[in-house]
């Protein structure tokens, strides 16, 4: 069947694209996706297979199980045991169970259940521990199989093999157990799956294998190590850095599996450029990450939700500023920075730098809006520090102090009138109301400045962020129109000092930047897009290369693409300023049309058009392990219809709308009230806009495929 009539274009409302003809047979199929992260959360790959779980789970039923490593704490808190709906998956593991794999006494080491997320997947466990003791016995089989060693001395690339050993071994059972049909799809995620992929094909085990590179290892170490990476991808000797780097044998681990799967797949285009080159195989379908995106039923609830936790925001300023706030709150801008402290591989490096040249440009043009910027990224500390806790406290005592004043000033207001009174002003407070407010005035005084970071730093003197606001100078002096706060935690709401979830923080801002160098993908300005907050993203992220494939002005919608591919760093941070800058000019009403837009793009980050990448993947994976049964046509071209978004009809959101070499500055907050926009008009020309088609891997008019770029 060609690939070309088999995707059908899906409404706006987003149903899963059908088969036009010899629709895939889900009961004669089993889907099993492998990873490292499945119920144990440590990056972004938790995200994809997490938001991903109920389009899959709603496609696939009692067919779709998710396979990962046990862990006690993760599975009593998150995973509902339940008995296997199919008993060669029960028969599976209780081969592995009554054979050999109990240390000491009797203990189970593989476990099911339904995972307690949205969709509810089926998930099987290993418990590695218990395993472990066959850990020599896989080395051995593994250099046998592909001649790849394993130091003693890195656990994870141990934890790794023993369970890709205990996957490979369930998939022989199963497999053994199940015959000709149904068939299986395994799917395999990062590295850390990567031995129980090589292992199942090595035994010529009767399955369909994809395997999912989210980020190459060695291209990672590579950014973090300050290389010049992207035009240098065909100059690196591969086996020399990454054992220069002491992760050869994982590299090896990650090659050998890219070459076993039957379909190679990567989450961007920049990334398959990357593997290319580093992985020596070109991908054969790029699958991006997508969300779980929650539509609101009218325009102005996500705008409500913008207003309700800025305020929340505000408050935390307002103590941390204290003795400070000389600023303006209702012209004040809350920017933001998030995710693993990778300091130069998420750009926090030319943020820095940007910030430095923002405020400088804030202040020659006299601008009157203030910037605010949280760095969140978790970094080593041993608590919150005493003066940010003590903001805090004195906010509320002010708080505290300002209400009962009100409350006495309320009553004898209120019994005045009763009388007919008109009150004497001078007498409704007395001297001891006057004397509480002086008090209260006084505690607001402070002999420092107000604190860059909210907690004790353990690396207070080497701190790469700490270091390089030092550096530029930017301490939150009262002259600073550009103010900065690095928050070294992730946020919660249980705590004392900013107690707000990421999605509320998030919510409250008017800015992400993400000017990243490494990011094979980039969840933040994803997560920013479909709750209405504008961001700042680089040709470098899988995203930002996303958006600029699929939008023609992504700046009108709300997202920045900043060049650090074809620019030179200082370049890079000169546009970077300039997208900061020309944000600081909009006025309040082209901030709102622009939030408006922006969210108009979650539709083209939801799983339910996304997914789509995943079932061509799978189809392509079935046709090569299974040709006999299912069959694509390797001749036709690889298309499908989807976004397409032209540049708004209406006026630009931004008062620059294209860059000036010289900035410049309105003096009028709202001089545009008189100009021509209607939300509606536009938001329907946006619904007919997306149904232009596109092709997977196509080249946009006027613009070059770079050597070595994937056509896929």
């Amino acid at each position: 069947m060609p690939l070309s009539r088999s995707l059908s274009m899906s409404s706006l409302s987003g149903v899963l694209p059908a088969w036009e003809e010899d629709e895939l047979p889900v009961e004669d199929l089993l889907l099993f996706e492998v990873a490292w992260e499945v119920t144990n959360k440590v990056g972004g790959i938790y995200t994809v297979i997490q938001t991903k779980a109920k389009i899959t789970t709603d496609e696939w039923g009692e067919s779709y199980y998710m396979m990962g490593p046990y862990f006690e704490h993760n599975f009593k808190t998150q995973v509902e045991v339940c008995e296997p709906p199919k008993a060669a998956i029960r028969k599976a593991m209780d081969a592995l169970i009554h054979n050999g794999c109990q240390v000491g006494e009797w203990k189970h080491m593989v476990f099911f259940g339904r995972w307690l997320i949205e969709g509810s997947p089926y998930v099987i466990l290993f418990d590695i521990g218990s395993a472990a003791w066959n850990l020599d016995r896989w080395k051995g089989d593994l250099w046998e199989t592909c001649n790849i060693g394993l130091p003693y001395h890195d656990r994870e690339a141990n934890d790794s093999l023993i369970l890709g050993s205990l996957i490979a071994w369930f998939f022989k059972e199963l497999t053994d157990h199940l015959g000709e049909k149904p068939n299986v799809i395994s799917h395999f995620h990062e590295w850390q799956a990567g031995p129980g992929l090589i292992l199942s094909r090595s035994r010529k085990l009767p399955m369909a294998t994809v395997f999912t590179t989210h980020a190459t290892l060695l291209g990672r170490y590579l950014c973090a190590g300050n290389a010049d990476f992207y035009n240098n991808l065909d100059k690196f000797n591969i086996d020399k850095e990454a054992g220069e780097r002491q992760i050869y044998h994982r590299y090896c681990l990650e090659r050998a599996a890219v070459h076993c799967a039957h379909v190679f797949t990567t989450v961007s285009q920049i990334t398959a450029v990357e593997a290319n080159h580093i992985l020596h195989r070109k991908p054969d379908v790029v699958t991006p990450n997508g969300l779980n995106v929650k539509k609101f039923s009218a325009m102005h609830e996500f705008q409500n939700l913008h207003s309700t936790n800025k305020a929340r925001i505000q408050e935390f300023v307002r103590g941390h500023f204290y003795g400070y706030l000389d600023f303006n709150l209702d012209k004040t801008l809350f920017f933001f920075i998030a995710g693993r402290y990778e300091f130069s591989n998420k750009g926090a490096d030319i943020f820095l730098e940007s910030l430095s040249r923002l405020n400088y440009l804030l202040r020659v043009h006299r601008n009157d809006m203030t910037v605010v910027v949280f760095f969140i990224m978790p970094a080593k500390t041993n608590n919150f520090n005493v003066e940010s806790l003590r903001g805090q406290a004195v906010r509320k005592q002010l708080w505290d102090t300002a209400h009962s004043v009100k409350e006495k000033f309320g009553k004898k207001l209120y019994d005045a009138l009763l009388k007919g009174q008109i009150p004497d002003m001078n007498s409704i407070l007395d001297r001891d109301d006057f004397t509480i407010m002086k008090r209260a005035i006084y505690a607001t005084q402070r002999h420092s400045l107000p604190p860059v970071t909210t907690h004790n730093m353990l690396d207070d003197s080497t701190d790469p962020i700490l270091s390089n606001v030092r550096r530029i100078g930017l301490f939150n002096s009262r002259n600073d129109r550009v103010k900065i706060i690095f928050h070294p935690e992730f946020l919660s709401s249980t705590s004392p000092l900013l107690p707000m979830d990421y999605e509320d923080f998030v919510r409250g801002c008017n800015l992400g930047v993400f000017p990243s160098y490494y990011e094979p993908w980039g969840y933040t300005p994803g997560e920013c897009t479909v709750m209405g907050i504008p961001s700042v993203t680089t040709n470098l992220s899988g995203f930002g290369c996303f958006i600029e494939e699929h939008i023609s002005d992504p700046a009108a919608y709300g997202i920045y693409i900043v060049d650090r591919r074809f620019h030179s760093p200082e370049e890079s941070c000169n546009q970077l300023t300039q997208f900061m800058f020309s944000f600081c000019q909009q006025s309040r009403r082209q901030r709102i049309i622009q939030r408006n837009r922006t969210e108009r793009l979650s539709d083209l980050l939801d799983w339910r058009f996304l997914g789509r990448f995943y079932i061509h993947a799978r189809r392509l994976a079935l046709s090569r392990a299974f040709p006999d049964k299912f069959k694509i046509d390797p001749i036709a071209s690889l298309k499908t219809e989807g976004f397409r978004y032209p540049r708004p009809s209406s006026v630009p959101p931004s008062p620059s709308a294209s860059l000036h070499s010289t900035p410049h500055h309105s003096d009028v907050e709202d001089d545009d009230d008189d100009e021509p926009y209607d939300e509606e008009e536009e938001a329907e020309k946006d619904r007919l806009n997306i149904k232009t088609p596109f092709v997977l891997g196509a080249v946009p008019a006027g613009k070059k495929k770079q050597p070595g770029e994937s056509g896929n």
